[in-house]
């Protein structure tokens, strides 16, 4: 069992900084809608008194609620708008605490409870200290991370040992994890007790990684393999400006790109980070820093944009130019609670950060059609223009052994084809005389192209042609073993097509369009 957690929750935060207010909380009883790619992700208390929920596209809320007043997401600005209260805390009630994201925040519970008096009253010292900044706030305290932001929703504490019992009654879909919360519903489990009740081996074979660490959250255990606290900096991407940065902008691009290499490091160690501290160091020597709790689910742009935010509060505040030397010198992004990977690494920092609607989506799609049906598109090595795409069926991990950057000699330069044909398909290659046109061992044309057919698309005169070009592939093995030649052809049709003859026959490989 770990330690103790305390989370303190302002509820709309988003709402808040906004600068609407909630109804009855010192705002206008309006009902407010902010939205995030046309979708709600908080609303006041009057839209929710309308029927406005969070997730829901904005139309249908604009269709329950004529009068939503709706407000594009800024969540830099937020970050501004929340930092100086963590600040607050820091100074007042606790010296170390997370940033789960504006509005929410975690931190061991343990050694500021001794310094109140117990948990209670550090509980109430955190409502009064972001009361303190203008913010209604509740606090819950539990075992883990978890229960304890469940547990702020009530503002309860949570008793030492006792999560599993807590937990029991509420709905599955607590967990954080609709899809697999969707199936046991159908199978007749509803809430988090009755899914911890079941055998741990039988969640384990029947719904795998994603089921067993749900099935582990809702029994109370909070196992963390190969935990460390990253103090030794090993995967620590740090930034040097030369000469000092006075301005935000490059500070910001600094921080995606150092965070693109942070995954970089982490993928390549296999591990993962449940927090990230940002750390800036200034030219008169001080040391500013902030951490942030993202759960793997943090990508590159997302880190730069929180940096963008902490950076603009604290300059906000005159905490990058107090006396003596101004700029910035340095930027480090450090790991910290590494853990092994199982699966969702590039979701940490990486491009490709595929939302929870999607995975549901492709998962009911393969339910329906076979594993097959949904694919996505990863960038290979190779030589043709096929070999250098792969579809990879969706949530299974791309073990291609060929990797893009090559060096491929003989690889085709860009532009690239259209439309790359699954299967070739039969061509003719003729000269004036209606023969087949030939290629060497030395790459010779036995004649000059005059006519070209291809299955499907008739029959073309030629008007201009490039190549051929060798390919010989795996020679080294006879059984894979390819030696083939491209060439380009333009008809006078206008098409253009890249063609492959191999032991004396031509092939349609790709289209140019």
């Amino acid at each position: 069992m770990g330690s103790r957690v305390i989370v303190g929750w302002v509820p709309d935060f988003p709402v808040l900084a906004a600068g609407t207010g909630p109804a009855g909380i010192g705002g206008p009883a309006d009902p407010v809608a902010v939205v995030h790619r046309d979708e709600v992700v908080a609303c006041s208390a009057a839209a929710r008194a309308a029927g406005v929920r969070r997730r829901m596209r904005v139309r249908v809320a604009q269709s329950r609620c004529a009068r939503l007043r709706v407000v594009e997401r800024d969540l830099a600005a937020e970050i501004r708008v929340f930092e100086p209260a963590v600040r607050h805390i820091e100074g007042t009630v606790m010296p170390r605490l997370e940033v789960i994201r504006p509005g929410l925040i975690a931190a061991p519970a343990r050694g500021p409870s001794r310094y109140w008096g117990g948990e209670p009253q550090l509980a109430d010292r955190l409502v009064a200290a972001l009361g303190e900044m203008g913010l209604p706030a509740r606090t819950g305290v539990a075992d883990s991370v978890f229960a304890a932001a469940l547990a702020a929703r009530t503002g309860q504490i949570v008793p030492v040992g006792g999560e599993a019992a807590w937990l029991a009654p509420y709905p599955l879909g607590v967990l954080g994890v609709p899809r697999l919360a969707e199936l046991l519903e159908r199978l007749g489990i509803r809430t988090v007790g009755a899914y911890a009740a079941l055998p741990e081996a039988k969640v384990l074979a029947r719904f795998g990684a994603e089921g067993i660490a749900a099935h582990r959250t809702a029994r109370g255990r909070h196992d963390r393999p190969l935990t460390v606290r990253a103090a030794t900096d090993a995967h620590t991407v740090a930034y040097a400006f030369e000469p000092v940065a006075h301005v935000l902008e490059p500070v910001v691009f600094a921080a995606k790109a150092s965070a693109e290499q942070l995954h970089e490091r982490l993928t390549a160690a296999g591990v993962v980070c449940a927090r990230l501290e940002a750390v800036v160091e200034l030219a008169d020597g001080r040391t500013l820093s902030r951490i942030f709790r993202h759960e793997g689910r943090l990508s590159a742009l997302a880190v730069a944009e929180r940096v963008r935010g902490v950076l603009q509060a604290w300059a906000d505040a005159g905490l990058l130019d107090t006396g003596g030397e101004q700029g910035i010198v340095r930027l480090a992004l450090r790991p910290e609670q590494l853990t092994t990977a199982t699966g969702r690494q590039s979701a940490l920092f990486g491009e490709r950060q595929t939302p929870e609607e999607v995975e549901r989506a492709a998962a009911r799609v393969q339910a329906m059609l076979g594993h097959q049906a949904v694919v996505r598109v990863e960038l290979g090595g190779g030589r043709g223009p096929a070999d250098q795409v792969r579809l990879v069926p969706f949530g299974d991990v791309d073990n291609g052994s060929r990797p893009p950057d090559g060096p491929w000699p003989g690889r085709l330069p860009a532009p690239h084809p259209a439309t790359v044909f699954p299967n070739w398909l039969p061509a003719e290659l003729t000269d004036a005389g209606g023969q087949r046109v030939a290629v060497s061992g030395r790459m010779v044309l036995s004649a000059a192209p005059a006519r070209l057919a291809v299955e499907g698309y008739g029959d073309t005169a030629v008007e201009g042609w490039a190549g051929p070009w060798p390919v010989l592939e795996w020679w080294w093995d006879r059984d894979r073993s390819r030696r083939i030649a491209r060439m380009q052809i333009v008809t006078t049709d206008g098409r253009a097509w890249l063609l492959v003859v191999e032991h004396g026959r031509w092939w349609a490989e790709a289209h140019y369009g």
